[in-house]
């Protein structure tokens, strides 16, 4: 397979560039050292033409926030019939979409954090809307990663300043009831769990700032749990995976709380790749290097059309040219 050329899509104008950027490089170097014939895709507002230019035959996608994992670009590769990573065009937007994302948690009896909404040309109704839901909460903007734009508020004045603060970001802002309880993210690949790494952030809670910067939260690989628990947050994280639809390699982020209860918070379809990211970190306590994890994320690179054929995920990924072939046809 490694005579195939591959673009590592790395960038986006989301708020999460830099990050993409990062992870980006990471899997660009780690896929070169293992002799893949690799080209960096800046993703920008012409990133069509330069796919076309760069004539790649797959697409490993280190993009993250809006326009990388929402799945735009997911549908711009199956228009171009260019095989890429990570979920298909609908999973990734509904796990973008942190309120579709609840909704279907809800109704495939996924427990997740109580919920409700409120469009930023309402929050001056935002006393009523909120009502009795009580404090102190978690609010964030509805389609955004990285924690950007989110926090937490313990009256109504903060939470109007910290809606009005996600509203930059997204114009519905989600309100979520605040659980206390430890933050484990499970690795998922092939709809089965890696393993578990526990996140203590030494702030009120694990904002961009304590995921970013070095020394500003502390990992436990395996998370802290009673063998017995922690298969059960990883199978909450497997049917939280397969309840959106996802494929390839997913983190699930889950609250653990001291009682017998385990609530899902989101599930990233395109996690961070840096050699210190969750999922890289949750794969190397699995046994699994950083190179040994990207090219096992590569090698599963799909289009949605070739998934749901009767040939199977074996089957001969689509490129470019049989795209352009099948137009002509």
């Amino acid at each position: 397979m490694k005579d195939r050329h591959v673009g590592v899509l790395m960038g986006g104008n989301s708020p999460e560039r830099d990050v993409s950027l990062r992870s980006g490089e990471a899997v660009a170097a780690a896929l070169e050292r293992r002799g893949w014939y690799v080209t960096r895709v800046y993703v920008d507002g012409d990133v069509d033409r330069v796919l076309r230019e760069a004539e790649i035959d797959v697409a490993f996608l280190a993009l993250h926030g809006t326009m990388g994992e929402d799945g735009c670009i997911q549908g711009l590769l199956e228009v171009l019939g260019i095989p890429y990573t990570g979920s298909g065009v609908l999973a990734s937007a509904l796990a973008m979409d942190k309120l579709k994302a609840k909704e279907l948690f809800r109704l495939h009896n996924v427990p997740t954090p109580p919920y409700y909404v409120v469009d930023a040309d309402r929050l001056d109704e935002l006393e009523s809307v909120h009502g009795w839901f009580g404090f102190p909460v978690f609010v964030k903007p509805r389609r955004s990663g990285s924690s950007v734009g989110a926090g937490i508020a313990h009256d109504l004045e903060q939470l109007r300043a910290r809606c009005e603060h996600a509203a930059r970001f997204d114009r519905c802002v989600l309100v979520e009831r605040f659980v206390r309880g430890a933050e484990v993210a499970v690795g998922i690949l092939d709809g089965r769990a890696l393993g578990t790494v526990e996140i203590v952030p030494r702030g009120d809670f694990y904002d961009y700032r304590s995921k970013y910067q070095p020394g500003q939260s502390d990992y436990y690989c395996p998370a802290r749990l009673t063998p017995t628990r922690r298969r059960c947050v990883e199978t909450l994280a497997e049917r939280a995976h397969a309840a959106l639809g996802c494929r390839g390699a997913t983190r699930v982020d889950v609250l653990v709380t001291e009682g017998d209860n385990e609530y899902v918070l989101e599930v990233n379809t395109l996690p961070g790749m840096t050699p210190t990211s969750l999922l890289p970190r949750i794969a190397a306590s699995a046994g699994m290097s950083f190179e040994d994890l990207c090219e096992a994320i590569l090698e599963r690179a799909l289009l949605d059309r070739a998934a749901s054929t009767s040939a199977g995920p074996e089957a001969r990924p689509v490129t470019p040219h049989d795209a352009l072939a099948a137009v002509a046809r």
